[in-house]
């Protein structure tokens, strides 16, 4: 917007239409203190001042102009009709014109000069504003070198307190920075540190480095200057990413030699610690081949008197003690002890034949189950049994040891049945996922969880841990007949199969004996 101030609206009217005629927008003052009013209110690209202006004169308020800091800078042209004279015109220029032009005006020469004081106003204005955008893009600048330098000064007090050699690496290879523990190594910055003469070089090591842009950690040998000793270090060199790239690399050697020493005593003593194993477990296994032999033997030597002696104190009950009750009291016990004693001879030899290796096949636990129910078909029959069966999954076990487990849970079922009521016994099965007692159902899981539930006689589960124990009996072996050793033999095959079982039970209202199993058993490498 350009300022035309002119006592005259005559003078005022003729410059307005010439420079509206040319798209210039004009504004315009009548007096001096009307126009010092304007310039406070509006900013103008350009002045054009009337020299003889009654109260205030074009000289004075081009003076008063300069003294506003936000328009000392617009450019004022002068227009004179009467002081035409060179001191008037020396006068304009000092008062902050940068022309001075006499009427009557030539219109043409006019327009010219306000189109170059206008473009050259608006130049300045847009240089002040580069020149202001410069400055502060310089103290941001100035600020973000002043936060690097303190980063990198606090990097450099930070690496300068570590034990280890740290020092840092610019991303064309060369060393920027190293603490003191450096020079334990080397002369300068310039000079790597020296290495074992069969390795290869550190520069060749962090030139492949900075090359494939990748962390590095690795053993080196380091040659210490103080005694010439080359001391195992491991060196990690790691690159600060930022959002151009890489700035740079940081790395530190940290001093393994004793670390490394006390491996090296702790594999040594690890190797000979295997190889004592090694030897116990052929001891061992020797130990077992001799105990199964034995076990195989002495139930075999057992066996034959005690046959003899069942043999022999039937016929004489059955001969010779029938008319004298007494007698025949003590003969019956006799031979019911006998009888006990077979019992617990067969049940030790399977127990001790379960520590044999065992080879696992695809077993279908209905054909087992319904194998067993077969076989104590009287029992079932005798006590109006119900046995109920879902249908079973198949799993890879040792067909014989895991009839065991069904045989042992389930004649139990039928043993530890109530007086007043026909043992019901329910099988099921579930896959699952995990091996929690408790979990979800799962399809096509990697686990089989087996539930055998019955209404018997139950026990307090505050005897759980015993009744997988070995000759452990809760109850007087003159009411229920066993060895104690069934339900040991089945938590050790199952055991055997990388399962677990366990029970739940409550005191005369019945028992649920738990097993979970592998699906398919996990390949154990040979020794």
């Amino acid at each position: 917007m350009i300022l035309i101030v002119d006592d005259k609206p005559e003078n005022i009217l003729s410059i307005r239409k010439t420079l509206e005629l040319y798209q210039f927008e004009v504004d315009t003052a009548l007096s001096g203190e009307e126009a010092l009013k304007k310039i406070l209110r509006h900013s103008y690209t350009l002045i054009i001042l009337d020299v003889q202006m009654p109260s205030m004169d074009g000289f004075e308020v081009a003076e008063a102009i300069s003294g506003y800091s936000k328009a000392k800078d617009i450019p004022i042209i002068f227009l004179s009709a009467v002081n035409k004279e060179k001191r008037f015109i020396v006068k304009g220029y000092d008062s902050g014109g940068i022309d001075y032009l006499t009427k009557p005006v030539d219109p043409d020469v006019l327009l010219m000069k306000v189109k170059t004081f206008s473009r050259l106003y608006q130049q300045s204005q847009e240089l002040k504003q580069m020149h202001q955008s410069l400055q502060e893009e310089v103290e941001v600048r100035k600020l973000a070198q002043s936060a690097l330098s303190e980063k990198v000064n606090e990097l450099h007090t930070m690496l300068e307190v570590l034990p280890q050699i740290a020092f840092t690496v610019t991303p064309d290879g060369q060393i920027e920075y190293a603490n003191r523990n450096w020079f334990k190594y080397a002369d300068s910055l310039e000079q790597l540190p020296e290495t074992l003469p069969m390795d290869r070089s550190l520069r060749q090591c962090l030139d492949d480095t900075l090359k494939a842009g990748l962390p590095l950690e690795k053993e080196v040998y380091l040659k210490d200057r103080t005694d010439d000793n080359f001391r195992c270090h491991l060196l990690r060199v790691i690159p600060v990413r930022e959002s151009a790239g890489i700035s740079k690399w940081i790395g530190t050697f940290t001093d393994i030699a004793h670390q490394k020493q006390a491996n090296e005593i702790l594999e040594q003593k690890v190797r000979e610690r295997t190889e004592e194993l090694v030897e116990i477990n052929k001891s061992l296994e020797a130990s077992n081949h001799d105990l199964q032999q034995f076990a195989s033997v002495a139930s075999h030597d057992l066996k034959e008197p005690l046959r003899k002696i069942q043999l022999f104190g039937a016929i004489v009950r059955d001969r010779f003690l029938k008319t004298d009750p007494g007698a025949m009291s003590y003969m019956e016990r006799i031979v019911g002890s006998s009888e006990r004693m077979a019992r617990l001879i067969n049940d030790l030899l399977n127990y001790s034949r379960l520590s044999a290796a065992s080879i696992y096949e695809i077993t279908d636990l209905n054909v087992v189950v319904q194998e067993i129910i077969s076989d104590l078909e009287l029992t079932i029959t005798e006590k109006n049994a119900v046995v109920c069966v879902e249908k079973l999954p198949q799993i890879e076990a040792v067909p014989g040891q895991i009839r065991q487990v069904f045989q042992n849970i389930i004649s139990n079922a039928l043993k530890f049945s109530r007086k007043d009521q026909a043992p019901e016994i329910f099988i099921s099965a579930e896959m699952i996922k995990d091996g929690g007692i408790n979990n979800p159902s799962e399809v096509n899981a990697d686990l089989c969880r087996i539930v055998i539930r019955d209404n018997g006689i139950g026990f307090n589960e505050k005897y759980l841990s015993k009744i997988f124990t070995i000759f452990q009996r809760l109850h007087n072996a003159d009411h229920y007949e066993g060895t104690g050793i069934g339900l040991a033999i089945a938590k050790k095959v199952i055991d055997k199969h990388q399962g677990t079982i366990t029970a739940t039970s409550v005191e005369g209202e019945g028992t649920s004996f738990i097993m979970v199993l592998p699906v398919k058993q996990a390949k154990v490498p040979a020794a």
